[in-house]
């Protein structure tokens, strides 16, 4: 039986060094959106702008970024990550501070850092699977989700009174040394990853291909990547106008502005938190259908807010899109995970991501441009309708018919239901907890 992740060293460390960078991750997502719209002046269009560099990277360097995580010890390539984006934020602290800061720099910084979080997250996700077991994974990601979730309520909250108290300037400067500190808990792991097997020759269209192949290819994944998909996109339409629609719509200071998207995070906890027990019981292919159906119309009473009840409903609101998300990215990070082969774990990472964080950049961009054309309120209106009707791509297929999601390759054909995980590449199964059955360790 394998033992509790609580006591499971190098995981520890590796989720508190995460939890250090989420937080700041946070501090600066409140502060420079903030340090936009309040010093700046920005418009919807340029936050929608800064909001999609932020994520642009996915676009063009998420395909490679898998191969060369392939080829590279990951813990190294997070660790250098994590000190050129403590770099680039410093930047713009220096720069606020002093009064030189542009929406240009802004950008410029949005964009570089947003290559060094594809780099990161390719290798952290790729990088989990070596240090615990198979059968702890599920818990894992579970932790690792619940964590982003508290972080933000952390960074959000602290990052709004830090702004109300110190500035936006010198608030952003708080992410760089969470960066830091990320990057020196890295090193205290002990467990030693596995050297990447070196070929004579690397072909590096081939092992692209090889990636996208396993991906696209698979009967189940490209189902759940299209409603992630779309959530994804509309979501995003949400965030890009969050800090522009609470400051200007229903009119909260600074302070309460990091409060209530502090707030809103809590959905993720909740979600994070009940994931595992949730698919014991409904099943891991039925829950992440039924979580956005059931919880994800809550998503709705965002645009309907109003000032005076507004906040409130803006919480509940996007504290539901935050239990469908944790559910569903439990589930479906920890079935590919399982899956893949562990040669292929940063290609097939990449693949994935290139859809599922493609989208978001474009997603913001589309919600900044429509703000500007239709107004903020109608736009949050169309992104909350596509975030709730992202639940109808996974209703309306096969999965629907399936209790769980088939821990092979292979599933079961179209519209037959499975009601266990079959044994891969003759290991022996686990049940939806992610436990082994006959006493057979995960490796």
């Amino acid at each position: 039986m394998t033992g509790s992740l609580w006591r499971h060293r190098d995981f520890m460390v590796l989720w508190s060094g995460k939890t250090l960078s989420e937080v700041g991750d946070a501090v600066s997502m409140l502060a420079i959106p903030l340090l936009a719209v309040t010093v700046l002046d920005a418009s919807a269009v340029e936050v929608g702008v800064l909001s999609a560099t932020r994520m642009v990277a996915y676009l063009f360097l998420s395909l490679p970024a898998g191969v060369w995580v392939d080829r590279m010890r990951k813990r190294r390539v997070m660790v250098v990550c994590h000190l050129v984006r403590a770099g680039l934020v410093a930047t713009v602290a220096v720069s606020a501070w002093a009064g030189w800061v542009t929406m240009t720099q802004l950008w410029i910084v949005a964009l570089l850092s947003s290559v060094c979080t594809v780099l990161y997250e390719t290798a952290h996700q790729s990088f989990l699977p070596s240090i615990v077991c198979r059968d702890q994974l599920i818990d894992a990601n579970g932790k690792l989700t619940t964590t982003y979730s508290v972080s933000r309520i952390a960074g959000y909250g602290v990052g709004g009174a830090l702004v109300s108290a110190l500035g936006a300037a010198r608030t952003v400067g708080v992410d760089a040394l969470a960066y830091v500190l990320n990057a020196v808990s890295l090193l205290l792991i002990r467990d030693a990853e596995q050297r990447p097997a070196v070929a004579r020759r690397r072909d590096f269209r081939r092992e692209l291909g090889d990636g996208l192949s396993f991906v696209f290819r698979h009967p189940v994944m490209p189902r759940l990547m299209a409603a992630a998909a779309s959530f994804n996109l509309f979501s995003q339409m949400l965030f890009a106008l969050a800090v522009l629609y609470l400051v200007r719509d229903l009119r909260l200071s600074e302070g309460m502005v990091g409060v209530v998207m502090g707030l809103t995070t809590l959905g993720g906890i909740v979600g994070g938190l009940a994931s595992a027990r949730l698919a014991r019981m409904v099943g891991t292919a039925r829950i992440i259908w039924i979580a956005p159906l059931a919880i994800g119309w809550t998503v709705l009473l965002v645009p309907a807010a109003q000032s005076g009840w507004g906040p409130a409903a803006y919480t509940v609101g996007m504290a539901g899109m935050g239990v469908v998300f944790a559910i569903f990215n439990s589930a479906s990070v920890s079935y590919r995970q399982m899956v893949c082969p562990p040669e292929l774990l940063g290609r097939m990472t990449a693949s994935v991501r290139f859809v599922l964080f493609g989208v978001m950049p474009v997603g913001a961009l589309a919600g900044g441009l429509l703000g500007s054309w239709l107004g903020v309120r109608p736009t949050l209106w169309i992104a909350a309708v596509g975030v709730w009707a992202s639940g109808l791509l996974l209703y309306f297929s096969p999965l629907r018919r399936w209790r769980d999601l088939p821990d092979e390759a292979d599933a079961p054909a179209d519209g037959q239901p499975t009601t266990s995980f079959p044994a891969p590449h003759g290991r022996s199964p686990v049940d939806p907890a992610g436990k082994t059955i006959g006493g057979v360790r995960g490796a």
